[in-house]
C-alpha cells in the first residue's frame, strides 16, 4: 500500500475538513454593532456590560464570545458602512443590531431609518449569520408622534424579516436615576452589571445553533 499516494489524494479533503473546523470555531461569535449604549459612553471598557457579559459567558462555557464593535455616536448608516468588514473579519454566528438611536435623536425620517436597518439585516443574512434586532425607544421629550413612529420601526422590521426582537435594556435602567449618567441618556457604571445579567437572560434563548 502506497501511503504517500493515499495521503496525496486525500490531502484536499483533509484541508477542507480543517477549513470547515476552523470556520466553525471562528463563527461561534456574537457581534454587537451599536452606538454609545453598547460602546458604554464615558465608562471603562473593562467594566462595560458587553465585557461583563462576555466574562460571565466564558465562565459558563458553551456560550459565544462577544465581539463589541459599537462606536459612540454611530448612526445606522455609519454602522452599515462598516458592517461588511466586520462580518468578513469575525465570521459571527449572531449579530446584535443596537442602532438607530442617534438617527432618532437627529430627527431622521422613520422610513429612512427603516430602510437602512433593512440593509443591515440583509447583509447579515447574506453572511449566513443570525440578526438580532434590539428595540430602541427615544426619550419622551422628542415628541409623541415622532417617538411612536420611530418605536414602531423595530417590531415591524422584526416581523417583516422574521428575526428576534430583543427588548430595550434602557427601559429598565432609565427608571432609576442612580443608574443614569448626568446627561440623562446613558447608563452609569452602577447599571452595567444589571444590564449584563438582563441581556444574558434575554439573549441566551436566542443562541440556537
Amino acid at each position: 500500500m502506497n501511503f504517500k499516494n493515499i495521503f496525496r489524494w486525500h490531502l484536499p479533503f483533509l484541508m477542507l475538513l480543517g477549513l470547515l473546523s476552523f470556520r466553525a470555531v471562528a463563527a461561534d461569535n456574537l457581534l454587537i454593532i451599536g452606538d454609545s449604549l453598547s460602546a458604554v459612553y464615558r465608562l471603562p471598557v473593562a467594566e462595560s456590560w458587553p465585557t461583563l457579559l462576555n466574562n460571565k459567558w466564558q465562565k459558563e462555557g458553551d456560550k459565544p464570545t462577544i465581539i463589541n464593535a459599537s462606536i459612540s455616536g454611530d448612526t445606522a448608516e455609519q454602522g452599515l458602512a462598516r458592517l461588511q468588514t466586520l462580518l468578513e473579519q469575525h465570521h459571527p454566528r449572531w449579530v446584535l443590531i443596537e442602532l438607530g438611536a442617534n438617527d432618532g435623536l437627529r430627527g431622521f425620517p422613520p422610513q429612512t431609518i427603516s430602510q437602512t436597518l433593512t440593509q443591515i439585516i440583509s447583509q447579515i443574512k447574506q453572511a449566513n449569520a443570525q440578526p438580532l434586532l434590539m428595540q430602541i425607544r427615544l426619550p419622551p421629550n422628542y415628541g409623541r408622534r415622532y417617538g411612536d413612529a420611530f418605536y414602531a420601526i423595530y417590531p415591524a422590521l422584526a416581523k417583516q424579516e422574521n428575526i428576534p426582537l430583543v427588548p430595550f435594556f434602557m427601559e429598565q435602567v432609565a427608571v432609576k436615576p442612580e443608574w443614569m449618567q448626568d446627561d440623562g441618556l446613558h447608563p452609569a457604571l452602577a447599571a452595567q452589571s444589571f444590564i449584563a445579567g438582563w441581556m444574558s437572560e434575554k439573549l441566551t434563548p436566542l443562541l440556537t445553533h
